[in-house]
């Protein structure tokens, strides 16, 4: 089986994107958080082109989407009080939910083998309407080619992913700008398989336990987003202390990143001898975590584009989506 070659179009027409998606073809669509590659979750054939569209590992498992929480419920064998509860709460909305799949009719192809699936209900309108226009879910990991920068406009998926799919719906900028929350349950416990918008004191306040973070997976992740190196830059990125970092940089051409106006940026940094700096990004002017996190893969992508040769950023406050933040710049970073 190969993704075909495809002239591939952006627009904003529901009618063509589910026409594609009934073909058992892959469509990008819109999402909150960033864009997704979608195919018929019901279809291996669709299901398997996601996984070569994207040079994406099979072990890797996959989101299903959802329009509702009564659709979630049939595609699941059951959902505890307290799950329902934070589905309740949160949904439609940037959390998922990984819960014990229906295996008559999920696929070991979605979820990598697991006895679980992840499931979400998106809240971008187009996407919500176009899985109203579907009698089937839908599955969409980002839609980039594996362990590179999400895309959060459909210029960036086309960059990634042009002559492999048929059509992009275009939904705008993503408005978080990180993947989802992912919520898991074991043994009676709550856990974070991946941080997101929906933060652990989010979950905490609703639940009334605080969940433990379990956010790392090498060989075979129970959840998308768990592997060590991801959401990757061509450009080596630092994550660290801006002196630390500044050395590390020393005679290179550099980006830095960070948030504030562009000149208490650059005070944090000590470049000496031929290190040139490219360019300084503030990603919120004012300091603003959510801006930071709606700008951050964008800048990334930007920053890939500028011809440095390294981009080196310092940690943000580790709270809320603060925490998702440094999660993707983690695991994007050379610096494990």
């Amino acid at each position: 089986m190969n993704t075909g070659i495809f002239q591939t179009s952006i627009g904003n027409d529901l009618a063509i994107a589910a026409d594609w998606l009934r073909q058992s073809e892959l469509v990008a669509i819109p999402t909150e958080t960033v864009y997704g590659l979608a195919g018929n979750a019901l279809k291996e054939e669709s299901v398997l082109k996601i996984f070569l569209a994207k040079d994406r590992p099979r072990f890797n498992p996959l989101i299903l989407h959802v329009p509702d929480i009564d659709a979630v419920k049939k595609y699941v064998l059951g959902i505890s009080s307290v799950m329902e509860l934070l589905m309740n709460t949160f949904s439609p909305g940037p959390i998922t939910f990984l819960l014990d799949k229906n295996p008559a009719l999920v696929s070991d192809v979605v979820t990598a083998g697991s006895s679980k699936v992840a499931v979400r209900i998106p809240a971008h309108p187009i996407t919500q309407a176009l899985l109203k226009q579907l009698d089937f879910p839908l599955v969409a990991p980002s839609a980039n080619r594996f362990g590179y920068v999400s895309p959060v406009t459909a210029a960036h998926v086309y960059e990634g992913l042009q002559g492999r799919i048929p059509y992009i719906l275009d939904g705008g900028t993503c408005t978080v700008g990180v993947e989802s929350t992912i919520v898991d349950e074991e043994d009676g416990q709550l856990i974070i398989r991946r941080t997101g918008k929906v933060s652990v004191e989010d979950i905490a306040r609703i639940a009334g336990v605080t969940p433990v973070l379990k956010t790392h997976a090498e060989d075979h992740p129970v959840a998308p987003g768990m592997l060590k190196t991801h959401y990757a830059t061509h450009t080596p990125l630092y994550l660290g202390n801006a002196t630390d970092t500044s050395a590390m940089a020393a005679g290179k051409k550099v980006i830095i990143m960070g948030w504030g106006s562009e000149e208490s940026i650059a005070a944090s940094y000590h470049f000496q001898g031929t290190t040139i700096l490219l360019q300084v990004v503030s990603l919120s002017n004012d300091c603003r975590i959510d801006e930071v996190a709606s700008k951050l893969f964008a800048s990334m992508r930007n920053a890939d584009n500028m011809g440095a040769e390294a981009i080196l950023v310092e940690p943000f406050p580790n709270e809320g989506i603060g925490q998702a933040i440094n999660d993707r710049l983690q695991r994007a970073s050379v610096l494990h």
